[in-house]
């Protein structure tokens, strides 16, 4: 199996391939740097005996000469004491596996996690990769179906502790367990860095369940990255998913609040009036999450706070007080702040409602609570009616009424620009749809022109797509990722390479905001 990274091939069968490197690990510093979160496998497997003798106490090359092959030389340059730490991962059955692509996509200098009983357990830096089947079945023998752990990263030096793994999980948007070799991209990984340093620093992370004094030792200022970490995290030591769901409701009620320019706090009995029915109708029912402990959940994620209580500012305020005639609740004022800014509001709004709400009618849900224009990339459209409007009787004798309505206005010239450039051909699947005496194609708006997105019309902010397509990326179905994929938005899966013209200079910015629609934001990438 090959591939082709940065024009040299990682993977090689029969030979060592350019990306070894005997120098040592990469600079921590080096912004290419990926992460490989890999399981270290149960007692069935002999996963901790496997990590014992090739990590810990490492593989005596000599003892192996005879399968090492052309690899023997590199791997004697890489560990000149001839003891080996070695660590291997079976092929896929379907390429298009997420393990397949942390396969093709992993190299010389990234750094590994492993995972084992709900822990991180240990790191090190990968000096080398290659494929050898013999080797592998020396070392750890094969599996039923006649598999072996054949593609084998030689490691550096091994760093071992023990942290929960379920804040950077998700945070990273992955699934409770690591089941397989997992790719983190070397920016989700720069931005989860702080966050596995607080873990290992032995700090409680941002969102997890925090005392008094846990409370009063979290920084004080919230950013972008803090908040939006915050929100990924809203099932860390929750109580129930149920309460996690009406805490995602909760927010999303909020930021429809705050979009609408409505008071942050609102008293209990509104609270209850407003966000019961929200609960009774895209909620869990079976739940019984009453507002009293929606409030105390609430407040652990550090965007909500609750007022007129006699312990304000410890981190969770009792249910006695929360049911008193002064209590108020509402998003602190620092999230306020942040979700004004459009991009970070579309983040949040795409994040919650990917990560808790996936089974819900989410075009019905944020309507309900004045978010509709975030259901699709292209946004709402403004309908005026003069006074009573008039209406006319149809042939059917149906009447029908005549309405003003505004709809942002687009250049058309640059419609006709962007299917010329393309010659009608969609950027994701390469289909050029014939029709009888020419081709069709539709120009798509990545940041919507209409309310609440206020793209701009311009060249930059268009793709040329096929009417499917089209409709899909405009129902984020479907999003683009950091390095040009199109991937599906429910799971991360890879559908395409956006097909890109040299002349056509996509905005960035345009297409961040389209992602972050999707669940998979700038902090929050879920990485496959």
């Amino acid at each position: 199996m090959g591939n082709e990274h940065g024009g040299r091939l990682i993977f090689g069968t029969g030979a060592v391939t350019d990306e070894w490197d005997g120098t040592g690990p990469a600079r921590e510093a080096d912004a290419s740097v990926q992460w490989l979160l890999q399981p270290r496998g149960g007692p069935q497997l002999r996963g901790p005996e496997n990590f014992d003798r090739s990590i810990r106490k490492g593989i005596r090359l000599a003892e192996y000469e005879h399968v090492l092959g052309d690899h023997a030389e590199r791997l004697k340059e890489i560990f000149p004491d001839g003891v080996a730490r070695l660590w291997g991962a079976t092929p896929v059955k379907k390429e298009t596996h997420p393990k397949g692509t942390a396969l093709r996509g992993q190299k010389v200098g990234d750094e590994v996690l492993f995972y084992a009983e709900k822990s991180f357990i240990a790191k090190a830096r990968v000096l080398g990769l290659l494929r050898n089947p013999e080797l592998a079945r020396a070392i750890w023998g094969e599996l039923e179906d006649g598999r072996t752990w054949e593609h084998i990263m030689a490691l550096g030096d091994i760093s071992e502790f023990r942290i929960p793994a379920a804040p950077i999980l998700s945070a990273l948007k992955l699934h409770k367990e690591v089941r397989y070799l997992t790719l983190v991209r070397a920016a989700e990984r720069r931005r989860q860095m702080g966050l596995l340093n607080e873990l290992l620093s032995g700090q409680k992370p941002v969102g997890g369940s925090a005392s008094g004094g846990d409370r009063a030792a979290a920084p004080k200022k919230m950013g972008r990255e803090e908040l939006l970490r915050a929100l990924s995290t809203l099932d860390a030591d929750a109580p129930g998913e149920g309460c996690t769901r009406y805490g995602s409701l909760t927010l999303l009620w909020a930021i429809g609040r705050l979009v609408s320019g409505r008071s942050r706090l609102v008293p209990r009995d509104v609270f209850s009036r407003e966000v019961g029915p929200l609960q009774l109708d895209f909620g869990d029912r079976n739940a019984r999450v009453t507002p009293e402990v929606a409030f105390r959940h609430m407040e652990r994620s550090r965007v909500w706070e609750v007022e007129g209580t006699e312990d304000e500012g410890v981190g969770r305020a009792p249910a006695e007080d929360i049911t008193k005639p002064g209590a108020a609740a509402g998003l602190t004022p620092e999230a306020a702040k942040l979700l004004q800014q459009p991009l970070t509001r579309a983040e949040a709004i795409g994040l919650l409602c990917t990560s808790y709400l996936p089974d819900v009618d989410q075009d019905a849900l944020l309507a309900r609570v004045g978010l509709a224009g975030y259901a699709s990339a292209s946004g709402a459209v403004d309908a005026d009616t003069e006074g009573e409007g008039s209406s006319d009787e149809s042939p059917a004798g149906r009447r029908r009424r005549r309405v003003n309505s505004t709809r942002p206005e687009r250049d058309p010239r640059l419609v006709e620009k962007i299917k010329l450039l393309y010659q009608q051909k969609c950027q994701i699947c390469g289909l050029q749809l014939e029709t009888r005496y020419s081709h069709y194609s539709e120009a798509a708006h990545i940041q919507g022109l209409g309310a609440p997105h206020e793209g701009t019309d311009k060249i930059s902010n268009l793709l040329c797509l096929c009417p499917n397509h089209h409709v899909q990326f405009d129902k984020l179905f479907l999003f683009i990722d950091e390095g040009w994929n199109v991937r599906r938005s429910r799971d991360g899966e890879l559908i395409s390479t956006l097909i890109r013209h040299p002349e056509h200079a996509i905005d960035e910015e345009c297409v961040e905001y389209h992602r972050g629609l999707c669940g998979h934001g700038r902090y929050f990438l879920g990485s496959d």
